[in-house]
């Protein structure tokens, strides 16, 4: 079937779904008809398939690549989503009578520790929530060497925070990066595990993203059922059972893209795009940005209230109006969440300030 008419598409500041570069949602289109010459189309590409393991390959490639790591660390492709991660976590590292250290920095930080402590001890190192998560609790200044891990969030997506940098631990550190993993120069190194949904800035959902170091893989020491064991998916390289193709290679395409962009210039790139955001709202009059503390506001979720119901209104109808969508806050805390994740251009985002100005000048 023939396209008859392009048409317009919305800038998209969605959380998640998020926005993907147009490049690669043709090639994805492409594929859904035809893959590379196969006579099938990738969502009827077997998940055995030659051309599926190498798929899987060249993605195992280029996350090493991009996160500067080796092959000291393995690269897991998973269903279940974050949540999934929240539980599979604390089965695999967390034997009885053990505790884990968690930070609580957000609703899904907090989150994972409420699933971890349905498989042992959870002890709370740093939390924000008294105050609504409106900044960072502080990185705790000794950490007990006994703990199995130290569990952290690195962007919380729902109140705009981020850490810029954290210390390093004697005990396994892991991290949620979801929503921002390959925002910004990084060292990887430092964990033993990281994860990240796809559907933010690598791919489309439905699958995650999990990198773990082989000592830490080595240390597993509980009895699990394969699919959840983090071995048993390792060994079988992500196809223990029914991959999600399509998905994994929509990630594929993202992490080419990501390399042609370079990480550099897409730090610059969100830098430049949540500076620009921030200083609008900074200097408005109808809106104030939720997170109290510059230095721990997120350059990936710039989240922001309204001084009055007319204002958040008016803001909402005149996004519509101009082909914006996907700025309403989190159900949670209400608002606006603008996010700015790798393939939401700077134009984009000087279109969003532009309505933001707009409706300062009416006044």
């Amino acid at each position: 079937m023939k396209i008859r008419k392009k048409m317009k598409r919305q800038i998209n500041f969605n959380a998640g779904p998020a926005a993907l570069p147009e490049q690669v949602l043709q090639q994805a289109a492409q594929a859904v008809i035809e893959y590379a010459g196969t006579g099938l189309s990738i969502l009827e590409l077997p998940h055995r398939s030659r051309e599926f393991k190498e798929i899987i390959e060249e993605c195992k490639a280029l996350v090493r690549e991009l996160c500067g790591l080796d092959n000291d660390y393995e690269v897991i492709w998973l269903q279940g989503g974050g949540r999934m991660q929240f539980s599979m976590v604390p089965m695999n590292f967390l034997s009885p009578g053990a505790s884990a250290g968690y930070i609580d920095s957000g609703k899904w930080a907090a989150d994972a520790a409420k699933y971890a402590a349905f498989y042992g001890t959870v002890s709370i190192l740093a939390s924000s929530k008294d105050i609504g998560y409106n900044r960072l609790p502080q990185w705790p200044t000794t950490i007990d060497p006994s703990l199995s891990y130290v569990h952290f969030t690195t962007n919380n997506t729902i109140y705009g925070t981020q850490w810029q940098s954290v210390s390093g631990t004697s005990v396994p550190l892991i991290a949620d990066m979801s929503s921002d993993i390959f925002s910004r120069r990084h060292d990887y190194s430092k964990y033993s595990l990281f994860y990240a949904v796809a559907q933010k800035n690598i791919g489309a959902a439905g699958n995650t993203m999990v990198v773990i170091r082989k000592d830490m893989l080595a240390s597993i020491k509980n009895t699990l059922p394969p699919m959840l064991d983090y071995r048993a998916q390792v060994k079988e390289n992500s196809i223990l059972n029914t991959s999600n193709v399509f998905g994994i290679y929509v990630s594929l395409l993202m992490l080419r893209w990501t390399k042609s962009q370079g990480i550099d210039t897409i730090e610059r790139n969100n830098i430049s795009k949540a500076a620009m955001l921030y200083d609008a709202i900074n200097k408005s009059r109808l809106f104030k940005a939720y997170v109290t503390e510059p230095a721990h506001r997120s350059p990936m979720n710039v989240c922001f209230t309204a001084i009055s119901p007319e204002a958040e209104n008016d803001l909402l109808s005149l996004c519509a109006k101009n082909g914006i969508t996907g700025i309403k806050g989190h159900r949670s805390v209400g608002g606006f969440r603008v996010s700015l994740y790798n393939a939401v251009t700077i134009k984009e985002v000087e279109q969003l300030v532009e309505v933001i100005k707009e409706l300062e000048e009416r006044g």
